[in-house]
């Protein structure tokens, strides 16, 4: 199992994937008065080690993966269909591919 990172940077990944889902005013939605009042009742001090808070730091870390990776699909999604049909030679080029030409000046190629 892969070792957790620092709840402070996972909590700032998090505000991160907000703030470009939800643009500059990020600070006034829902979802970031409720990520912040959620680290801020998991907060470890001293005296309080228990299986809640690493659960909890769990769970947000997981969260910020869905966030990333959401973001990842988006642009993935948005790169490569979002143009409808396609000619022959740039569907070849997407995959980095290029068609062959006809030696000899037939005519009819470009």
């Amino acid at each position: 199992m892969a070792a957790l990172s620092s709840p402070l940077r996972v909590c700032r990944g998090i505000l991160k994937e907000l703030r470009v889902l939800h643009g500059p005013s990020y600070k006034q939605s829902l979802a970031y008065s409720y990520v912040m009042d959620q680290f801020r009742k998991n907060k470890v001090t001293g005296e309080r080690h228990c299986r809640a808070q690493q659960e909890a730091h769990h769970a947000s870390q997981t969260y910020l993966c869905l966030l990333e990776s959401s973001r990842n699909h988006q642009a993935l999604h948005n790169l490569y269909h979002g143009k409808g049909e396609r000619r022959l030679e740039e569907a070849a080029g997407l995959v980095g591919l290029r068609l062959p030409t006809q030696p000899g000046g037939k005519g009819w190629e470009k």
